[in-house]
């Protein structure tokens, strides 16, 4: 019955609830309804009030039919306050998308009726009533702004958006001046001229601080950023107007200027395309000028503080570059204040900022950049289709005209005008770096008194007027090289070929005191110890520019035509080079363990070379002119020997400062120490050497067999060679070292054969490794052969009469691997005639495209035309007028390197396995084919006698050998010396440090029987020489040799003349091998 109950209970309860529910879910669906209905009924009330405003705005300013032309003269006016009124309330319920149509309908309206000097008509009418004056203002500077946003949404590529753009444009230009507002023309309204030019500033300000000129940059980057410029002459002159206008207003105030720079200025190539799209703008910015301003402003620090750290690197350089060609453009017209210093020393902050961005090497964070290299800032979507109008924009700077304007006229007055009173500096008659010694004190005093006239010659000081000016200018220059690392080589061309400005710098640089002023030079070094001095950057540009210079310059230039330069110009500044690095090095003006970072020395060390392998390749300079003469050898040596770091950093950067006598003995020394080091020596191998077994119709072949796979520490050591003769029985040999000398003599002779195919030889009997020597088996692995065996004699000190081509022993220096290695240079050693016809290529001065050449080259080989190309594709790329100096050096290259570069590399792995290749660095071009060949001397016979020894009974007083050195001296020619000379040693060049170092030394013995009897020496021999006692009549006799030990086998003759002719007949006779 209880559970009946409260069944029914519970029941009732939840049927109570659900009731309550329902009628609270039905109260909320009321409510609901009701806010819906309020929605509704509001929005289409909305919608109502929309309309009645939409349709009363299309009503009072209807869509004309007609064209943009027509319009403007057949457009019925209305009342401006009607328009105004309608336009109010448009803007209450205004939609950027949907009203886009009626908002250019009403900017036309309204920018006509200011054509009318009706009050009631024109738009600007409102504002003189005094009801609606702030109201308008509120309202125009609304209108306006509008006018910014659409800007910012347009796409100026569009047709249809362009034309909306330039509705918009038209807008702004007519609301921000008052110049083409009718009403202003009339009498009455003089007096509110005043005030409506300050509405326009009031409504520009108003704009300014919305972004105005942000929407003038974004508009412009857009429009000319792009590959396709889309920004015709009217959008741009527009634009640069307007950007302008606030500017003008306020009288070019700090502020507003700042913003100019930062928004318009630094937008990429604008003044590039201003000059080709729209010049009236230019001539605006030149009425106001403008470029004179903004230089001005940028010279304050804080003012460039500001631009750059706003800017940043990339925006910043795209500034540079439009300043640079303001600079150009207006160089005939801006002040020359501005130019010098003010425009110099903003590029050069401009160009040292940027650098700041710039990084060595690839690396996450980094960018590459066309101008600057790796950069450490990102691009956006603007920069990169402006970044080769940029570059030309950039390249204004070391243009002709700038060039002129800034450093050819400036120079060319300095030196047409002499030294003035403010610039020079004291007398001075010769280097006062001698001034300590009492004999160069004596002839300064002698000097001082023959040469009165020349005693008051002045000299400009460093730090003058002048000498500043030229510095501030090369700075500027040399930032730039330092900054825009990937156009460096236009900017040394530019410099170079424009104007002779590197020849009137070198004049200027002569102006400064005796030999270039290098007392001055060294002195501001003592001090400036950073060498962070204008001046330096002037001489570091110098020398680049002059490095640059004579790489490219061809021998008709330099020794024919001479024309800047003199050959005594290039004397003269050797001279100086050769002496600022050896007294900065001696008094460690620089810091000897960093010395290769210095940039000064860099440069000045680097032009120094360039000129010395010049000189080396073809002489211009006189005797000993690249020897210092305050080098005393013995001492110099001494202090090497003890380590001082001066001396040791001459001989690694330097070297041909050093007499070459004393080089090779270093390079001797050198060998000497590697060997005791090694254990190397006679004494320290007791005995153990290596051992070679070669059959004398199988030299090359055995000997490669047996001596290729040896390490290159036991071929430094002592390696003897046992022959084996044609019947396969041991010849015997003296042990004296001749039968190695022998067997290297004999080796090297077959291998540099011509016939073998390995070598080749020039016109002028030199060899070169021949580049079809691939027709040989293992031919690499011969050439390393015959490097390790070059090695091995010029190790050993064994001179062998092997003449190589001067460029191929370049590449054996490793000089060709250093960036301004000219490999036309030394075309002329490997074929004179293909010099000839690249030099004519290079100056000829009609259309080289009618020679009908492309960059490819057809060789012959084994009857077949085999066409190499110079460059991918190259068959079909015409060699043209631009293109010819790269066709230039590409052939020259292909015919000494790439056609030879694995036979070289070979070569050079075997020569440097025995040489270190530091050694090598003592030594130029024609010094190492010394070190191989001999010195290219007359035979010096006073030291060959001093250093002969003697067998057989003879003896330096004995007839015989008074006779054979008097016949030497008094009947033969130098030539037939020079045989002798061969006929004895295989070589007819003597040693570089003399006879002393001939090994094994020279000896002469008597003979009585001939060579195939010759067993040496016995004790009766020895007492027959001695004592001139005859034992046959040798009449019929000739002298003989054995090259392999330097040995002449001479009988013992009665006559002098029967002595001198059978030496003459044996010495023309037998002259030893051949190379053709």
């Amino acid at each position: 019955m209880f559970s009946k109950n409260l069944t029914s209970k519970d029941s009732f309860l939840e049927q109570m609830k659900a009731a309550r529910e329902e009628r609270a879910l039905e109260k909320k669906r009321e409510q609901s309804a009701t806010k819906i209905q309020a929605i509704v009924r509001g929005w289409l009330a909305r919608q109502r009030f929309i309309k009645i405003i939409l349709d009363e705005f299309d009503e009072l300013l209807p869509e004309s039919s007609h064209g943009s032309q027509d319009e403007g003269q057949q457009m019925e006016f209305v009342q401006a306050l009607d328009v105004y009124k309608v336009t109010c309330r448009l803007f209450l319920i205004f939609k950027q998308q949907r009203d886009r149509k009626r908002f250019e309908k009403l900017c036309k309206y309204i920018v006509q009726s200011l054509h009318s000097e009706s009050v009631k008509i024109s738009y600007v009418g409102v504002f003189l009533n005094k009801d609606y004056s702030l109201c308008w203002i509120s309202h125009i500077k609304d209108l306006l702004f509008k006018c910014c946003q659409y800007l910012e949404q347009l796409k100026p590529e569009s047709p249809l958006d362009m034309q909306s753009i330039l509705i918009h444009l038209h807008t702004l230009l007519e609301f921000t001046a008052t110049n083409t507002w009718a009403l202003t023309r009339m009498k009455n309204f003089d007096k509110l001229r005043g005030g409506m030019t300050q509405l326009c500033a009031n409504v520009m300000g108003s704009l300014f601080h919305k972004g105005y000129y942000l929407t003038l940059k974004s508009l412009l980057l857009r429009g000319i950023c792009r590959e396709k410029v889309a920004l015709k002459n009217i959008a741009l002159s527009a634009i640069v107007a307007l950007a302008l206008r606030p500017l003008i207003s306020a009288q070019f105030s700090e502020k507003l200027l700042t913003m100019f720079i930062i928004q318009i200025l630094s937008v990429p190539t604008l003044v590039y395309h201003m000059q080709l799209i729209s010049p009236e703008s230019i001539s605006t910015f030149r009425t106001h000028a403008l470029f004179d301003k903004s230089i001005e402003f940028l010279s304050a620090d804080q003012n460039m503080r500001i631009v750059f750290n706003t800017l940043e690197g990339n925006y910043a350089l795209c500034l540079l570059g439009n300043l640079i060609q303001m600079a150009h453009i207006e160089r005939e017209h801006a002040h020359a204040e501005t130019f010098y210093p003010t425009f110099v020393l903003v590029t050069t902050r401009f160009l040292d900022s940027c650098q700041q961005y710039v990084v060595c090497k690839k690396g996450n964070l980094s960018n590459w950049h066309p101008v600057l290299g790796w950069f450490a800032q990102s691009f956006d979507a603007y920069l990169p289709p402006t970044m080769g109008n940029l570059r030309t924009q950039l390249s204004l700077l070391w243009g002709a005209p700038m060039l002129k304007k800034l450093l050819a006229y400036p120079l060319k007055e300095m030196i047409d005008g002499g030294v003035g009173e403010e610039g020079a500096g004291p007398s001075q008659q010769s280097s006062p770096i001698q001034s300590n010694n009492p004999a160069s004190f004596i002839r300064r005093a002698l000097e001082a008194r023959t040469n009165r006239g020349n005693s008051n010659k002045n000299f400009r000081k460093l730090g003058s007027p002048d000498c500043t000016k030229v510095a501030l200018i090369c700075s500027m220059y040399h930032t730039a090289l330092q900054t825009m690392t990937q156009v460096k080589l236009d900017i040394l061309t530019g410099l170079c070929n424009q104007d002779e400005i590197l020849y009137s710098l070198w004049q200027f640089l002569c102006t400064l005191g005796p030999n270039s002023g290098l007392k001055a030079f060294l002195d501001l070094l003592a001090v400036n110890t950073k060498s962070s001095a204008p001046e330096f950057q002037m001489l570091i540009l110098f020398a680049d520019c002059m490095t640059h210079y004579v790489t490219i310059l061809d021998d008709m230039e330099m020794y024919e035509k001479q024309e800047p330069f003199k050959l005594q110009d290039f004397v003269n500044m050797s001279a100086f080079l050769n002496m600022f690095i050896y007294k900065s090095i001696i008094g460690q003006l620089f810091d000897l363990k960093s010395i290769q970072s210095n940039e000064v020395f860099r440069s000045v060390h680097t032009l120094l070379l360039v000129l010395y392998r010049r000189d080396c390749r073809r002489s211009y300079t006189p005797p000993s002119h690249w020897l210092v003469r305050d080098i005393r050898d013995s001492h110099f040596m001494a202090d090497l020997e003890k380590g001082k770091k001066p001396q040791q950093v001459l001989v690694q950067k330097t070297p041909h400062m050093i007499a070459h006598g004393e080089r090779v003995r270093l390079f001797r020394r050198a060998v000497a120490d590697e060997k005791v080091v090694l254990g190397l020596t006679e004494r320290a191998c007791g005995g153990r050497s290596t051992l070679v077994t070669v059959r004398r119709n199988r030299l090359v072949e055995d000997g490669y067999r047996q001596l290729a796979a040896l390490p290159s520490r036991a071929l430094r050591g002592v390696v003897r060679v046992r022959f084996i003769n044609e019947q396969g029985l041991d010849e015997a040999g003296i042990d004296q070292d001749g039968v190695f000398k022998e067997f290297l003599e004999e080796t090297i002779k077959r291998v540099f054969d011509p016939s073998l195919n390995l070598f080749r030889v020039t016109s002028e009997e030199r060899l070169y490794p021949s580049p079809t020597s691939c027709l040989q088996d293992n031919h690499l692995q011969l050439f390393e052969f015959i490097g390790r065996m070059l090695g091995k004699a010029v190790y050993e000190g064994i001179v062998v009469d092997v003449p190589f081509a001067s460029f191929f022993l370049s590449q054996v220096l490793g000089q060709t691997q250093q960036a301004l290695y000219s490999w036309i240079d030394e075309l002329p050693s490997l074929d004179r005639d293909l010099y000839r016809s690249l030099t004519y290529i290079k100056h000829f001065q009609g259309d080289i495209s009618s020679l009908e050449l492309t960059f490819s080259v057809d060789e012959e080989r084994l009857g077949e035309i085999v066409t190499h190309e110079l460059v991918p594709g190259g068959k079909a790329i015409p060699v043209t007028n631009e293109n010819k100096i790269n066709y230039i050096h590409l052939m020259a290259h292909f015919r000494m390197h790439t056609q030879i570069k694995d036979q070289t590399n070979a070569f050079i792995k075997g020569f440097r396995a025995i040489i270190n290749p530091e050694w090598l660095s003592l030594f130029s071009t024609p010094e190492l084919q010394r070190l191989i060949s001999g010195d290219n001397v007359p035979l010096d016979l006073r030291d060959l006698r001093r250093h002969t020894q003697y067998y057989g009974g003879f003896h330096d007083s004995h007839r015989v050998v008074c006779w054979l050195w008097d016949v030497l001296q008094r009947d033969f020619t130098e030539h037939e010396r020079a045989q002798f000379l061969k006929f004895v040693t295989s070589c007819s060049k003597p040693p570089v440090l003399g006879f002393a170092h001939l090994k094994p030394p020279f000896s002469i013995r008597c003979v009585e029987v001939g060579d195939d009897e010759d067993t040496g020496d016995t004790i009766g021999s020895v007492i027959r020489g001695f004592f001139t006692i005859r034992k046959k009549d040798p009449l019929n006799r000739l002298p003989t040799s054995s090259t392999c030990f330097n040995l002449l086998k001479l009988p013992n003759y009665q006559k002098r003349s029967t002595l001198r002719d059978k030496l003459r007949y044996a010495v023309n006779s037998n002259t030893g091998f051949e190379l053709s």
